[in-house]
Protein backbone atom coordinates (compact mmCIF):
# COMPACT_ATOMS: atom_id res chain seq x y z
CA UNK A 1 0.00 0.00 0.00
CA UNK A 2 2.61 2.31 0.91
CA UNK A 3 4.81 1.67 -2.53
CA UNK A 4 1.54 2.62 -4.37
CA UNK A 5 0.82 5.83 -2.09
CA UNK A 6 4.57 6.65 -2.81
CA UNK A 7 4.75 5.71 -6.72
CA UNK A 8 1.51 7.85 -6.91
CA UNK A 9 3.03 10.61 -5.52
CA UNK A 10 5.92 11.01 -7.58
CA UNK A 11 3.92 10.21 -10.56
CA UNK A 12 2.09 13.35 -9.35
CA UNK A 13 5.09 15.13 -8.33
CA UNK A 14 6.29 14.61 -12.34
CA UNK A 15 2.96 15.72 -14.28
CA UNK A 16 2.91 18.83 -11.96
CA UNK A 17 6.18 19.79 -13.19
CA UNK A 18 6.63 18.71 -16.83
CA UNK A 19 4.71 21.65 -18.51
CA UNK A 20 7.36 24.02 -16.50
CA UNK A 21 9.55 25.68 -19.30
CA UNK A 22 12.46 27.93 -19.15
CA UNK A 23 12.27 30.96 -20.03
CA UNK A 24 14.91 32.69 -21.56
CA UNK A 25 16.28 36.67 -21.26
CA UNK A 26 19.12 37.43 -24.09
CA UNK A 27 21.08 39.77 -26.60
CA UNK A 28 21.74 39.62 -30.21
CA UNK A 29 24.35 41.30 -31.71
CA UNK A 30 22.66 44.53 -32.69
CA UNK A 31 22.18 45.15 -28.77
CA UNK A 32 18.03 44.28 -28.85
CA UNK A 33 16.48 42.47 -25.43
CA UNK A 34 14.45 39.19 -26.42
CA UNK A 35 12.72 36.93 -23.87
CA UNK A 36 12.15 33.58 -25.14
CA UNK A 37 11.07 30.41 -24.12
CA UNK A 38 13.48 28.57 -26.55
CA UNK A 39 17.07 28.03 -26.64
CA UNK A 40 18.80 31.28 -27.64
CA UNK A 41 20.81 31.43 -31.15
CA UNK A 42 24.98 30.63 -30.84
CA UNK A 43 25.73 33.98 -30.80
CA UNK A 44 23.19 35.32 -28.33
CA UNK A 45 25.13 37.54 -25.49
CA UNK A 46 24.45 37.98 -21.73
CA UNK A 47 21.38 34.80 -21.72
CA UNK A 48 19.91 34.39 -18.19
CA UNK A 49 17.70 31.33 -17.84
CA UNK A 50 14.87 31.66 -15.73
CA UNK A 51 12.13 28.94 -14.65
CA UNK A 52 8.90 29.54 -13.30
CA UNK A 53 7.99 28.89 -10.31
CA UNK A 54 5.73 25.35 -10.41
CA UNK A 55 2.02 25.30 -9.41
CA UNK A 56 -0.90 26.77 -11.17
CA UNK A 57 -1.71 29.49 -8.80
CA UNK A 58 2.06 30.77 -8.70
CA UNK A 59 2.71 30.55 -12.16
CA UNK A 60 4.08 33.66 -13.42
CA UNK A 61 4.11 34.84 -10.09
CA UNK A 62 7.31 37.14 -9.42
CA UNK A 63 8.60 37.07 -13.39
CA UNK A 64 6.02 39.52 -14.24
CA UNK A 65 3.11 41.95 -13.07
CA UNK A 66 -0.12 40.46 -13.73
CA UNK A 67 -1.49 43.90 -15.80
CA UNK A 68 1.57 42.91 -18.02
CA UNK A 69 0.57 39.26 -17.91
CA UNK A 70 -3.09 40.49 -19.49
CA UNK A 71 -1.66 43.04 -21.66
CA UNK A 72 0.37 41.05 -23.08
CA UNK A 73 -1.63 37.50 -23.75
CA UNK A 74 -4.77 40.49 -24.96
CA UNK A 75 -2.82 42.81 -26.92
CA UNK A 76 0.69 41.18 -27.94
CA UNK A 77 3.10 43.75 -29.57
CA UNK A 78 5.13 43.70 -32.53
CA UNK A 79 7.72 46.06 -33.99
CA UNK A 80 8.80 46.15 -37.61
CA UNK A 81 12.26 47.54 -37.64
CA UNK A 82 15.52 47.55 -40.13
CA UNK A 83 18.94 47.26 -39.29
CA UNK A 84 20.41 51.22 -39.20
CA UNK A 85 16.68 52.79 -39.08
CA UNK A 86 17.07 55.72 -36.37
CA UNK A 87 13.50 55.91 -35.54
CA UNK A 88 13.45 52.00 -34.95
CA UNK A 89 16.62 52.32 -32.72
CA UNK A 90 13.89 54.96 -30.79
CA UNK A 91 11.03 52.44 -30.88
CA UNK A 92 12.58 49.94 -29.70
CA UNK A 93 14.93 52.26 -26.78
CA UNK A 94 11.07 53.09 -25.31
CA UNK A 95 9.25 49.91 -25.03
CA UNK A 96 13.02 48.45 -23.62
CA UNK A 97 12.68 51.06 -20.32
CA UNK A 98 8.87 50.34 -20.17
CA UNK A 99 9.17 47.10 -20.05
CA UNK A 100 7.33 45.61 -22.75
CA UNK A 101 7.55 42.07 -24.24
CA UNK A 102 7.75 42.30 -28.03
CA UNK A 103 8.03 40.37 -30.56
CA UNK A 104 10.86 42.41 -33.22
CA UNK A 105 10.61 41.62 -37.16
CA UNK A 106 13.86 43.21 -38.72
CA UNK A 107 12.69 43.09 -42.30
CA UNK A 108 15.43 42.80 -44.39
CA UNK A 109 14.05 39.88 -47.57
CA UNK A 110 10.75 40.66 -50.17
CA UNK A 111 9.28 38.52 -48.42
CA UNK A 112 9.60 40.56 -45.02
CA UNK A 113 8.44 43.30 -47.35
CA UNK A 114 5.67 41.90 -48.22
CA UNK A 115 4.40 40.52 -44.43
CA UNK A 116 5.37 43.92 -43.36
CA UNK A 117 3.07 45.52 -46.21
CA UNK A 118 0.12 42.99 -45.09
CA UNK A 119 0.31 43.65 -41.70
CA UNK A 120 0.31 47.73 -41.29
CA UNK A 121 -0.77 48.41 -45.00
CA UNK A 122 2.12 49.86 -46.29
CA UNK A 123 6.27 49.85 -46.19
CA UNK A 124 7.05 52.01 -43.37
CA UNK A 125 9.08 51.55 -40.56
CA UNK A 126 9.23 51.49 -37.60
CA UNK A 127 5.77 50.20 -37.42
CA UNK A 128 4.36 48.78 -34.46
CA UNK A 129 1.87 46.68 -34.10
CA UNK A 130 -0.48 46.84 -30.55
CA UNK A 131 -2.86 44.05 -30.42
CA UNK A 132 -5.21 44.92 -33.65
CA UNK A 133 -3.99 48.83 -33.62
CA UNK A 134 -1.20 50.43 -35.71
CA UNK A 135 1.17 52.78 -35.63
CA UNK A 136 3.49 53.76 -38.25
CA UNK A 137 6.70 55.69 -38.20
CA UNK A 138 7.98 56.56 -34.63
CA UNK A 139 5.33 59.16 -32.47
CA UNK A 140 6.58 58.65 -28.79
CA UNK A 141 3.44 60.34 -27.48
CA UNK A 142 1.30 58.05 -29.89
CA UNK A 143 3.22 54.71 -29.17
CA UNK A 144 2.34 55.59 -25.29
CA UNK A 145 -0.96 55.92 -26.19
CA UNK A 146 -1.42 52.42 -27.58
CA UNK A 147 0.56 50.85 -25.45
CA UNK A 148 -1.84 52.71 -22.53
CA UNK A 149 -4.83 51.66 -24.11
CA UNK A 150 -3.63 48.10 -24.61
CA UNK A 151 -2.91 48.10 -20.42
CA UNK A 152 0.40 47.99 -20.17
CA UNK A 153 1.56 49.49 -17.00
CA UNK A 154 3.63 52.78 -17.48
CA UNK A 155 7.38 53.02 -17.00
CA UNK A 156 8.61 53.47 -13.16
Amino acid sequence: MRIRLALGFIVALYAASAPAQSLYRWTDEKGRVHFTDTLPPAGAKGIQKRAPSSGAASQGAGTEPYALQVARKNHPVTLYSTPGCQGCAEARKLLNVRGVPFKEVSVSSEQQIEDLKKAVGANAVPSLIVGSQVQQGFDEAAYHSALDIAGYPKAK
